[in-house]
């Protein structure tokens, strides 16, 4: 029961640094069967087309984040997309081991954590780089690798 709780602070915290591929990861693994969700309510997430609307979503936040005209990931909306995207995500791969509450509530904290620990990180990074892309870049990097790391466990 440890093993999932710290997967989903994970997702959480890669939903605060990218809002979209949590939810993608999680989709991907429940098409693939890596995570079951057949009798709960997310068992959507499986479905054949979400995961492929997820990705291009996922896909099409990596580019508008590149943008100068994005608001901050701290902005109320933006905010919320993560908090939601965590609490998704996390519920998801708790209710694979009956922990679905469990779930959403470390998804939450992961997702506050990693939107400001983000938001952070990224302005130390942009700082030394004097240029924001780079730091997007690298950000972008540890969200997707994270991802990764969360999916293969899974």
């Amino acid at each position: 029961m440890t093993m999932p709780l710290v997967l989903v602070f994970a997702i959480g915290i890669v939903a605060g640094l990218r809002a979209m591929t949590a939810p993608a990861l999680v989709s991907w693994a429940a098409h693939l069967g890596w995570l079951n969700l057949n009798g709960t309510w997310l068992s959507f997430l499986g479905n054949g087309w979400v995961h492929w609307v997820l990705t291009i979503l996922a896909l099409v936040e990596l580019v508008t984040d590149q943008l100068p005209t994005t608001p901050s990931r701290k902005v109320p909306v933006q905010f919320g997309a993560r908090i939601v995207t965590g609490a998704l995500s996390g519920a998801a791969i708790g209710a694979g081991s009956d922990a679905l509450v469990g779930g959403l509530i470390a998804g939450i904290v992961g997702a506050v954590i990693g939107t400001y620990g983000g938001s952070a990180f990224r302005a130390k990074l942009a700082a030394a780089f004097k240029r924001d892309t780079p730091a997007a870049l690298i950000e972008d990097a540890v969200a997707l690798g994270g991802a990764f790391l969360i999916g293969v466990s899974l």
